[in-house]
């Protein structure tokens, strides 16, 4: 069980879109939504404050239609109304169990979620609500990785939660290599002069420019996400340069 008091007061969860779905699958499954929405009331209730970015690859990625004939920046735009879609789900199923929630996003859509405003986003935060921030950062060629980043920056976040579907950064893709190795802790400069793809490299650079370290763990395994503000050891740790740099 996760301790009684949280390590990390206020967190940034990123969640896939694939995390969504089924996976292999496409568009929304409520069973695998319910299961999110159950793991962070978990941690809610440990004493955080979640603030959440989620992606919209299991409707729309955006990046992949430029191969079909649609422009960048549309696609993109595309990209973050799908965002929009998991986060009313999202937002939904926890309202559904009791967990008061807000959605804010960067593009304005007035009449289903609010206006990412900073200093409101904060205030939610410290009345108890759950923020999800959806489509990005509302401008076309940044990932929501990006996107987490720079909201974690901004509302003061203590720590990145970068959820996957594997258990933390290996050497190598552990269900094609089985030699691959787990990490349990990287540097941001591990991550970017070897080309681990955690995350893009303009999310890894900012997380590095402003000190804010990051988890990355498995999602689908319950109560991972409380363990983690818990400040349990799960996932690889990505931080300022540790004690003994890892070979």
């Amino acid at each position: 069980m996760p301790a009684a008091r949280p390590k990390y007061k206020r967190v940034l969860l990123k969640i896939s879109g694939e995390a969504f779905c089924q996976e292999g699958a496409q568009g929304l499954d409520t069973d695998e939504i319910r299961s999110i929405a159950g793991q962070i009331m978990e941690a809610v209730k440990v004493g955080s404050q979640i603030a959440i970015v989620c992606g919209g690859g299991n409707i729309v990625r955006g990046g992949s239609l430029s191969k079909h004939g649609i422009n960048q920046a549309t696609g993109d735009y595309m990209g973050m109304l799908a965002t929009v879609i998991n986060a009313l789900a999202l937002q939904d199923t926890l309202e559904s169990l009791g967990t008061p929630t807000r959605v804010l996003t960067a593009l304005p859509i007035t009449s289903v979620a609010e206006p990412w405003i900073r200093r409101r986003a904060i205030r939610h935060l410290e009345k108890g609500r759950v923020i999800i921030l959806a489509a990005g950062t509302g401008n076309p060629h940044f990932t929501t990785d990006t996107a987490s980043a720079l909201r974690a920056t901004e509302i003061g976040a203590d720590i990145l939660l970068k959820a996957s579907k594997v258990d933390g950064v290996y050497t190598a893709d552990p269900k094609k290599d089985p030699k691959a190795r787990k990490y349990d802790r990287l540097s941001y400069l591990d991550v970017l002069n070897r080309g681990l793809g955690v995350m893009d490299l303009t999310a890894i650079s900012m997380c590095m420019e402003f000190h804010l370290p990051i988890i990355v763990f498995n999602l689908r395994k319950a109560g991972n996400i409380a363990l983690a503000v818990a400040g349990k050891q799960i996932g690889t740790l990505i931080s300022d340069p540790p004690a003994k740099t890892i070979k």
